[in-house]
């Protein structure tokens, strides 16, 4: 809270949604609302239990319904469990105002290990914009259908987005290193459960068995080393075996599939460059790059969820 109030150029609406707390949550809000102007609370029901994944998106939505977009150029999807450079949002509005095809962008996530103290980067490509600060052109939000109400919604989304021509990227700028204080994966029963869900969720998004290995390979020595990437494996080969459900549009995961195929032959970041290049002609054809881009000064947009 404090960090979002320190920031260089501040929301011109921020709307936190209480996911049916059960602590103090309610009387800290209150108090923040007394001095943010900006500041708006929505109050869900306890629904009794944890919601990770889909009950994140649930809560955004809560939020985002109570929120006019036309009055906005741009969102942001933001978690509570985070510190913020003072200049975050400042940087990320210059940086998507000089590039008018970039439609979401995120500072990296850094966290301190809980035994060492070390402050250390969490796994996060640049090609992807990170999910507990998603901050969108409303204009992308709008056209790549908004959020999916499943695990993986914050893979699905960067991913829909460069098919359709735009941006997506993370920078590990200092200056926009956000620090996480809960590591990615960690909520629900432990950061393993995590591992198991993200690996649920590339199965879900329909990411190839090759694509999927060769990620867990390249994350064995992350924290938690090895037992991270066996979860993610076990995550999604179980889900495979049960036959469990997919997103369901063939166009995207062709589009991605393909994109995997790449990475693995050519490395990601030049994967992600040639895609970008080859798709510029679509984005060009729903936009005309001579129009204005939209100033700093007109609204600003966040909202965010947390329990």
């Amino acid at each position: 809270m404090d960090s979002v109030a320190a920031q260089t150029v501040k929301p011109a609406l921020w709307v936190v949604v209480d996911d049916g707390s059960t602590d103090d949550t309610p009387r800290i809000l209150a108090e923040y609302q007394e001095r943010l102007p900006y500041l708006r609370v929505v109050r869900r029901e306890n629904r009794g239990h944890r919601a990770v994944g889909p009950g994140v998106i649930e809560a955004f939505y809560a939020g985002l319904e109570t929120v006019d977009l036309d009055s906005f150029d741009f969102l942001c999807k933001l978690d509570v469990d985070l510190v913020l450079p003072e200049r975050y949002f400042e940087i990320l509005l210059s940086r998507m105002e000089a590039e008018p095809r970039l439609g979401t962008c995120s500072g990296k996530p850094w966290f301190d290990h809980p035994v060492t103290g070390k402050r250390l980067p969490e796994a996060c490509g640049d090609e992807m914009s990170a999910g507990f600060s998603k901050f969108y052109r409303v204009s992308c939000f709008r056209e790549i259908g908004g959020f999916v109400r499943q695990v993986m919604w914050d893979g699905i989304d960067c991913h829909r987005a460069r098919m359709l021509g735009w941006i997506a990227r993370a920078y590990n700028d200092e200056e926009v290193r956000v620090l996480h204080l809960r590591p990615m994966g960690s909520s629900g029963h432990g950061i393993l459960e995590g591992r198991v869900r993200h690996g649920f969720g590339q199965y879900f998004m329909g990411s190839s068995p090759l694509f999927v290995t060769a990620s867990a390979v390249s994350r064995l020595a992350m924290h938690p080393r090895l037992t991270g990437s066996v979860a993610m494996l076990w995550g999604y080969y179980s889900s495979a075996a049960k036959g469990l459900p997919r997103y369901d549009d063939p166009e995207f995961r062709k589009f991605l599939r393909s994109y995997q195929r790449l990475s693995l032959a050519i490395g990601k970041r030049r994967a992600i460059a040639k895609l970008n290049r080859e798709r510029a002609g679509i984005w060009e054809a729903r936009h005309t790059l001579t129009s204005s881009t939209p100033t700093a000064a007109r609204a600003r947009a966040s909202a965010g969820g947390g329990a």
